[in-house]
């Protein structure tokens, strides 16, 4: 038997007693099979809508039109949705009509995944008229009925089957492989809100390299072209192992699961196809593809609707991942000032992650310049050392009282006061800074 929540035990009971049938259904089941607490519960019942409504006195119109109602029970929302056919889908995602039956059967072969089209209640048992449980223990994902036709009726099916193998750790069955090599130019029709959200969860799981696999099976050019290139580009030089696709996906191997730093990981190298040269020595140089990546970064995150502070965060990573911070105070908090606190942190291990892709005979020399300035950077934290223009002990205010007109020149004059305090500490006080800004005045702005 297996160990669902004491609210969906509820809602299952009160369907039952009133005479529909209800099941577990779903992501739900698949995660119960393979000894994992589901995130949420879909329940499946032979009830309507407005029998939901009815038997539940806390409910949300969540989905009417096809089927689905949200019961509110413990607090938590359990979303009941009618046993459905659907008709023909006339955009790769919605269908032209939906059709209520009685046949959990029916239900269970509009899914996408055997592993997601199985059916559980406490009295009844498991339902699994697809061979979802036995595809879970030979570590499978392979579609219900025919994968060319799952996949015509929504395109993204075919990203969600690369995102379930990274989250599972599954393989994709030879039919739904091929299936997707055939469709793959049908992800285009898909919003870039579903594909942006199939991605992070790639990102965010314990194989994020099988991003690997939308190159794979033909996915990638049509989802990110820029990211598409760096496959069998050639990286012909000593610091080198990989051609520079899967240099990136080794770097996203490496680093630790944040979306801001995963996505940095794996757009940081996207410029280098832009911008390949090769020396007298047949050594091939990338110089100034970090200014590129950033380029390829902003773009590609605006297309798919990321939100912007997330755009702006990833862009700075990219453009600095190559920059060599030097294992000192000054080197350090200069940098800190460019970044911000966190974001230097993750620079970092995207530094960390960058070159442990890269050839281990060069790799001791670089960790101890990375971890050196990760040792600084925790005792300018823990000492409370100056490092932005807002640490110092004077602002704009008191540089207009020094004479200052308002404007460029006290935003320049900050920057001056803070590279001294950088160096120096102790310089970060009133008498001496206000000092200072005087001798600026005179010397730059009179």
């Amino acid at each position: 038997m297996l160990d669902i929540d004491e609210g969906a035990r509820s809602v299952l009971a009160r369907l039952k007693k009133a005479g529909f049938e209800a099941y577990i259904a779903g992501g739900a089941v698949r995660d119960l099979i393979m000894g994992k607490t589901p995130h949420d519960y879909d329940i499946a019942s032979s009830a309507r809508p407005d029998d939901i409504k009815r038997l539940f006195s806390r409910t949300i119109d969540t989905g009417i039109k096809h089927g689905t109602v949200t019961v509110i029970e413990n607090k938590t929302g359990y979303e009941v949705t009618t046993f459905r056919h659907d008709g023909n889908y006339i955009d790769g995602r919605h269908p032209d009509k939906v059709e209520f039956v009685v046949d959990p059967r029916e239900d269970c072969l509009r899914r996408d995944f055997t592993v997601n089209a199985m059916m559980y209640d406490p009295y009844t048992g498991l339902l699994d008229f697809f061979g979802g449980r036995d595809d879970i223990k030979n570590k499978i994902i392979r579609c219900v009925g025919d994968p060319e036709q799952r996949f015509k009726e929504d395109a993204l099916r075919m990203l969600r089957a690369v995102r379930f193998k990274s989250v599972l750790d599954f393989t994709i069955d030879t039919d739904t492989e091929s299936a997707i090599k055939k469709y793959s130019v049908l992800i285009k029709k898909v919003s870039s809100e579903r594909i942006l959200e199939e991605l992070n969860k790639i990102l965010l799981s314990d194989h994020p390299d099988y991003i690997r696999d939308l190159h794979r099976l033909g996915l990638l050019t049509f989802i990110l072209p820029q990211l598409e290139r760096c496959f069998g580009e050639p990286q012909r030089n000593k610091y080198h192992i990989y051609d520079v696709g899967e240099h990136i996906m080794q770097t996203v191997k490496n680093t630790p699961p944040d979306l801001v730093l995963r996505w940095a990981a794996l757009l940081h190298d996207t410029g280098k196809p832009c911008c390949p040269s090769t020396d007298q020595n047949g050594i091939i140089h990338f110089y100034g593809h970090h200014r590129e990546s950033r380029r390829i970064t902003v773009d590609v995150l605006h297309k798919l609707h990321m939100d912007s502070a997330s755009i702006r965060d990833i862009a700075l990573l990219v453009e600095n991942h190559d920059y060599r911070v030097e294992p000192n105070y000054t080197a350090v908090k200069r940098m800190m000032a460019k970044t911000g606190e966190e974001l230097f942190e993750k620079l970092l291990i995207l530094q960390k992650a960058d070159n442990m892709a890269k050839s281990p005979k060069h790799l001791p020399e670089k960790l101890r310049r990375i971890n050196g300035g990760l040792n600084i950077y925790r005792q300018v934290l823990a000492s409370k050392q100056p490092y932005r223009v807002s640490d110092l002990v004077v602002n704009g205010t008191d540089l207009m009282k020094c004479g200052y007109k308002q404007g460029r020149e006290i935003g320049d004059t900050l920057k001056i006061l803070l590279d001294e305090v950088i160096i120096k500490p102790e310089l970060n006080n009133r008498t001496y800074l206000l000092k200072r800004a005087k001798e600026i005045r005179k010397r730059k702005y009179r």
